[in-house]
């Protein structure tokens, strides 16, 4: 068979489209990450960084954190903070645009209180993006016996995106919530669901990913 040019950006378009990953969720396996819900990316008006898409989507990615909860599905919560003095968070940070601002956190980050975190759920506050680097996730995974990961939370094509993509790569299957990630600028939300769907992660809005939870026998 010839490859033609439109063959293969036909294939690629529908991948970045339609693609879907083909393995199971299995709520035994499972657990879901919420990525950044705090007060500066969501607490309406508070900071710089608000993020107007992450308020509204709240409630549903609440609802979804009461199903994982009756599921038995372990609920890790991350933090974007200041750890360790900076000095474990990248340096080329301080010359992107992301970081031109004067506003300082007023002291450490929580989780936004409507969100609802209960005292027995991990937090884990990290330096950077992805959830992964220069934390504690991994091992936690491994000793709860979970092989896959649930992404929700904020900035989509940030930290959501970026700790999907490292979970990818430690071998974990990935499920991405569509409608329970929200970025500052809602344009760049589907071209950053399209690379994921394609390459990284089974991408799936909250009542997809409910409906697979409750639907399954645990083994």
């Amino acid at each position: 068979m010839a490859y033609t040019e439109e063959w293969v950006i036909t294939r690629a378009r529908n991948a970045y489209e339609r693609g879907r990953a083909s393995f199971d969720i299995r709520p035994e396996r499972a657990a879901l990450l919420v990525i950044d819900m705090q007060d500066e990316f969501v607490r309406p008006g508070w900071s710089p960084y608000w993020v107007p898409a992450a308020t509204r989507m709240a409630p549903r990615l609440h609802q979804l954190v009461e199903e994982c909860r009756a599921t038995s599905v372990p609920v890790i919560w991350t933090i974007f903070d200041d750890t360790h003095l900076g000095l474990d968070r990248p340096h080329a940070l301080r010359f992107l645009p992301h970081a031109a601002t004067d506003w300082l956190r007023p002291g450490p980050a929580e989780v936004w209180a409507p969100m609802g975190r209960r005292s027995d759920e991990v937090v884990i506050r990290k330096p950077s993006y992805g959830a992964f680097y220069a934390t504690p996730l991994d091992t936690m995974l491994r000793n709860l016996g979970r092989d896959t990961v649930i992404v929700t939370g904020t900035l989509t094509n940030y930290c959501c995106g970026t700790t999907a993509r490292q979970a990818y790569e430690r071998g974990y299957k990935v499920v991405f919530g569509s409608d329970v990630t929200a970025t500052d600028d809602e344009s760049r939300q589907e071209p950053e669901l399209a690379v994921l769907r394609k390459g990284f992660a089974l991408v799936m809005s909250a009542q997809e990913i409910t409906n697979r939870l409750t639907s399954v026998t645990p083994a």
